[in-house]
């Protein structure tokens, strides 16, 4: 599955980590689904499931040469120093622009999964009727995790290790979002919100010799936290990946049908006309979190009743959405008959 890499190439793989970032972090919106898109979804797989036992053997003897090419090192490091890069950039922005143009950021994603579950399902021609009765299962499946109910928050570090297994998800399944799931959980404020920022915090300090940080119980708990996260979220890659990519070898067809309709369940997360439903106590008084932040329990969904500029604006942004996806694929395609002519 490797391959030589021109800079060209190195660059568009930094870029489509970023993005790939960007989208885990936002709920209701896959990486996976970016990784699809854009081409390399198997070629991650295959690579994370080169992290195992013959890998660990090469790391052990010192052997760090041939484990980063075992496991398709290069790839792998473009493509987490995109994620990297996103968390602390473009997923910043993202926050911004879903709190203060919530309707279009939403309305842009739409399109992005309309146009994902065009570009994956155009080449896919196994419609037998095992594959039409997967795909519906996993657009039920998809759906109905839209409605459940999100648990409390849960700062215990076993549970927190078991959240990055799940959280991760969303990079190895598209159509699964990780970043939905940790609201179902309870703590997606707590792991990719408070925590991101906590480190964020402490790598500024350091930067400028300050190690004050290390008697604040609040940013030592916070630092533990999204260590027993990421330990989890590897855990969860590697074990993910070895499988789907069990699936991918016997079942291909059966997984693409199955990720498809995971995607296209997926639509009812990101659906652009909602209202957020925040928990209330028994005397009708909101519940916040420490932060005094109101703690969200779900999203009520409507259809608009007018078609005013507003909403003109959010269909014109699900269309732009829809090209965007389209748009890459297509430029990814190209630049791989470009490079790797058959």
């Amino acid at each position: 599955m490797t391959q030589t890499r021109t800079f060209s190439d190195k660059i568009w793989l930094v870029l489509k980590g970023l993005a790939m970032g960007a989208a885990n972090k936002v709920p209701g919106v896959s990486g996976g689904v970016v990784a699809f898109v854009a081409g390399f979804y198997e070629e991650f797989i295959y690579s994370l499931q080169k992290v195992n036992k013959k890998a660990f053997k090469l790391l052990i003897n010192r052997r760090f040469t041939s484990f980063y090419r075992y496991i398709n090192g290069r790839f792998l490091s473009l493509l987490i120093l995109g994620m990297l890069i996103s968390y602390f950039s473009v997923s910043k922005l993202l926050d911004y622009l879903i709190l203060h143009y919530e309707l279009f950021v939403w309305s842009s994603f739409f399109g992005m999964i309309i146009g994902s579950i065009y570009y994956i399902g155009k080449d896919f021609d196994d419609w037998s009727k095992r594959n039409i009765v997967i795909l519906i299962c996993g657009i039920i499946a998809g759906l109905a995790i839209s409605f459940l109910e999100p648990a409390k928050e849960n700062d215990n570090l076993i549970f927190v290790f078991f959240c990055g297994i799940v959280g991760v998800s969303g990079m190895t399944l598209p159509g699964l979002s990780g970043s939905f799931i940790l609201i179902l959980f309870g703590n997606y404020v707590l792991l990719l919100v408070d925590s991101v920022n906590a480190l964020f915090d402490t790598f500024s300090e350091i930067i400028i010799l300050d190690f004050s940080f290390t008697a604040n119980q609040e940013r030592i708990r916070l630092l533990q936290v999204l260590v027993s996260f990421s330990l989890g979220s590897l855990a969860g890659l590697v074990s993910l990946s070895h499988l789907l990519g069990y699936l991918l070898k016997h079942y291909k067809n059966a997984t693409y049908a199955a990720i498809i309709g995971f995607i296209a369940g997926s639509l009812g997360v990101v659906w652009p006309w909602k209202e957020k439903i925040y928990a209330i106590d028994s005397l009708g008084n909101l519940i916040t979190d420490k932060q005094g932040n109101n703690i969200m329990t779900n999203y009520s969904r409507f259809i608009p009743e007018s078609f005013n500029s507003e909403t003109f604006l959010a269909i014109l942004f699900v269309v732009f959405g829809t090209l965007i996806v389209l748009g890459l694929g297509w430029y990814g395609d190209r630049i791989k008959k470009t490079n790797y002519p058959t």
